[in-house]
């Protein structure tokens, strides 16, 4: 059961270890069990990188999500840009650790089975997404 932090630019993550308490928290609160979660952090080259050879998409992202869980098992590798979620912070308002506390669990949800593609989907998981911000 593990949480990992990779850092590919020089930005070290806020409170790593209440943010892996959180997030475990998140899982084990949708009925999931953790095998290992990997998160990278990087620029918008590297994840521009990944979305057009892995998803075959052409544009800037936030983060991409790769599931490797079977069952309630979560596992999986989340590659987020900091470059992505620090204009977020800036043209939402809200500061850039809450930002990435939202694409952190929103990375989670997905590799718990939320998915995010139709209106009501998404409605869904914003919803999961707030409730689980609230618990931070």
């Amino acid at each position: 059961m593990s949480i990992r932090y990779f850092c590919e630019t020089s930005y070290k993550i806020p409170c790593p270890r209440k943010t892996a308490r959180w997030l475990k928290k998140v899982i084990a609160g949708e009925r999931r069990n953790l095998s290992l979660i990997h998160f990278t952090f990087c620029d918008d080259n590297k994840l521009l990188e990944i979305n057009t050879a892995f998803l075959k998409h052409k544009t800037l992202t936030d983060i991409i999500t790769f599931d490797y869980g079977e069952g309630k098992t979560v596992s999986g590798e989340i590659f987020i840009s900091l470059e992505r979620v620090f204009e977020n912070a800036h043209k939402f308002s809200v500061s850039e650790d809450a930002e990435l506390r939202r694409v952190l669990v929103h990375g989670v949800l997905h590799l718990c089975g939320y998915a995010d593609k139709s209106p009501a989907d998404k409605k869904k998981m914003t919803a999961r997404e707030n409730f689980w911000l609230r618990a931070y």
